[in-house]
């Protein structure tokens, strides 16, 4: 599940890594569009005042200039004193003085800046009139338009004040020779400029006012967005975890099945789950790690499911084969969980569970830190819940007797440091008494038995009877009465007759001594002699004598004991032979 939650974390991280470059590019393209916007208006605020101011200049120019009344506002101008009738009286005697282009033009520029603020300019670098003199950028822009006679605008600082500065260059029209001859100028020459400058502060005001606006709209896009995203993960964790939590359902439920095919391993998953959370806890793992322990040691025996019933259920010692049989059922473990997506991180700790540390272990042997540490945890929760349990020879230990092993065992088969911490953290745990091999109900005993049933008889054989005899003094079993009986004759039977005749016998006898009512225990021992546990006592002389007589053309005869179990304290199968 983590590489999941993980892999939709990426997705959703590089969502917003694009949501969030999309409505950043989205704003700066926003806030720059706003302030090229401004700019926009200012150049056609200038190029509409440059063609005013030329269209004036121009209707000035053709008329040679125009005689204006001489006042304090318009006084003679000292620069066209070389023209013989630059001042003039009319027929009224009135006195008036010749405005050529340029000081026209100056003149409505002064009033221009005067109302609106803009800076209007008339410069030239051959000067009339040093007001005409032009400042650095006007001299560069000069110089430019002399070789490509073309306009330039540029955006600067006058004065600590952010301005759109344009300049479109004048061009000496026949007309402007009157004035500018004596200058050297030519038709077709660059006389000057027209230079206009347009202040930006309200045209930026007007642009930082539309960007707030725009970064505020786009703003709440942005966390709308984010809250569309984040609630899109968080429904598709919630997706993945449903699915996750039925999918586990059913794997839990096929561990349950696997484990309820044994009545001695039913819930020894949760406890290994239980003590390995609680050691891993006292060594400081963090969540994560935990949670991955867990569920390794909730599905660490689901590879039991390809384990034979024979082998599995057997409630005695397996043989050198058998145990190498059960062994795989960690190699089929992993196998099952690594293909499955939910389960790879966990399929490594579940496959090193029975791996010791001195390299003693399987299935591959590996030794001291190669083992994966939550491995090695399980190993030690899985030995710590094998000596707590009552086994079937094998009662379980009490928590101190258990720790003290675990620590006979440090070092060997068990990390040190785990032990140390599992002496801590199970040195209280409760351990459930009543968790035992031994069958309890009908069909677990029935299941039980099936391990140890004669295959010529049906009947049990020896070793039930060791275990019946082993338990005897408990509730379950407490029988007090036991009946020999023995056959005599039966090898000259197999002799005369064949072993498959002489099976085929001691199946009847089997049946007709399970036929008897009062019998509670029938066993098949030493060949041809059966014993009869009971918990009370009967009478078995007429039930040989009838079936003496279904023997009797077999030359097979039989005879029988009868002991107190208690009295002569028979409490194994060794106890049994001695008295035979």
């Amino acid at each position: 599940m983590k590489h999941r939650v993980r892999f939709i974390n990426r997705v959703v991280y590089i969502i917003i890594l694009l949501w969030s470059a999309l409505i950043l590019s989205s704003g700066v393209i926003y806030v720059y569009n706003n302030y090229d916007y401004a700019d926009s208006l200012a150049e056609h605020e200038a190029l509409v005042s440059v063609k005013k101011d030329l269209a004036y200049r121009s209707w000035v120019a053709s008329h040679g200039g125009v005689y204006v009344p001489i006042t304090q506002r318009t006084p003679p101008n000292p620069y066209l004193s070389h023209i013989k009738n630059r001042d003039v009286y009319t027929t009224v005697g009135q006195h008036l003085t010749l405005m050529n282009p340029a000081y026209t033009l100056s003149q409505m520029m002064k009033d221009y800046t005067e109302l609106y603020g803009t800076k209007g300019h008339i410069t030239s670098r051959i000067l009339m009139n040093p007001k005409n003199k032009p400042d650095s950028w006007e001299e560069k822009v000069l110089e430019y338009a002399e070789i490509t006679k073309e306009s330039s605008s540029k955006k600067e600082f006058i004065d600590g004040e952010e301005y759109y500065r344009y300049l479109r260059p004048l061009v000496i029209q026949p007309s402007c020779l009157k004035c500018h001859a004596s200058q050297g100028y030519r038709v077709g020459d660059i006389r000057g400029g027209v230079s206009v400058s347009i202040p930006m502060k309200e045209y930026n005001e007007k642009a930082f006012i539309n960007s707030l606006l725009n970064v505020s709209i786009i703003i709440f896009i942005y966390l709308l967005g984010l809250a569309v995203i984040f609630y899109g993960r968080k429904k598709a964790k919630e997706i993945l975890e449903n699915k996750i939590k039925d999918y586990e359902q059913h794997i839990f439920s096929l561990v349950n099945i696997i484990e309820k095919r044994d009545s001695y391993t039913a819930g020894h998953t949760q406890r290994v789950a239980k003590y390995s959370v609680l050691i891993a806890k006292e060594m400081g793992f963090n969540n994560e790690k935990i949670d991955d322990l867990y569920r390794a040691c909730m599905l660490h025996d689901i590879g039991k499911i390809s384990t034979p019933d024979s082998i599995l259920l057997k409630p005695g010692k397996l043989n050198a084969l058998e145990y190498e049989i059960i062994k795989e059922h960690v190699v089929v473990s992993y196998e099952l969980l690594r293909d499955v997506d939910i389960y790879k991180d966990i399929a490594e700790i579940v496959r090193h569970h029975h791996e010791h540390y001195d390299g003693s272990g399987y299935p591959q042997g590996l030794k001291g830190d190669a083992i994966p540490i939550m491995s090695q945890i399980m190993t030690v929760a899985d030995a710590f819940d094998a000596m707590t349990t009552n086994r079937i020879y094998k009662a379980r230990k009490d928590i101190d007797t258990a720790i003290l092993e675990l620590k006979e065992l440090s070092g060997k088969q068990f990390h040190s440091e785990i032990v140390k911490s599992a002496a801590i953290a199970l040195k209280d745990v409760e351990i459930e008494t009543d968790i035992t091999q031994r069958p309890k109900t009908k069909i677990e005993k029935e299941r039980f038995s099936y391990f140890y049933r004669d295959q010529v008889t049906d009947s049990y054989n020896k070793g039930y009877l060791e275990f019946v005899l082993a338990y005897n003094d408990t509730d379950e079993f407490n029988t007090n009465c036991m009946y020999g009986v023995f056959l005599h004759n039966f090898n000259q039977y197999n002799k005369k007759y064949g072993w498959a005749e002489g099976d085929k016998l001691l199946k009847k006898i089997a049946i007709f001594l399970n036929s008897i009512g009062e019998i509670d225990y029938l066993f098949r021992i030493n060949g041809d002699d059966f014993v009869i546990l009971n918990k009370e006592h009967f009478e078995l002389s007429s039930y040989i004598a009838k079936l003496e007589e279904e023997l009797i053309d077999t030359n097979v005869t039989v005879s029988y004991k009868y002991f107190d179990i208690k009295e002569s304290n028979i409490v194994s199968i060794k106890d049994v032979e001695k008295i035979f």
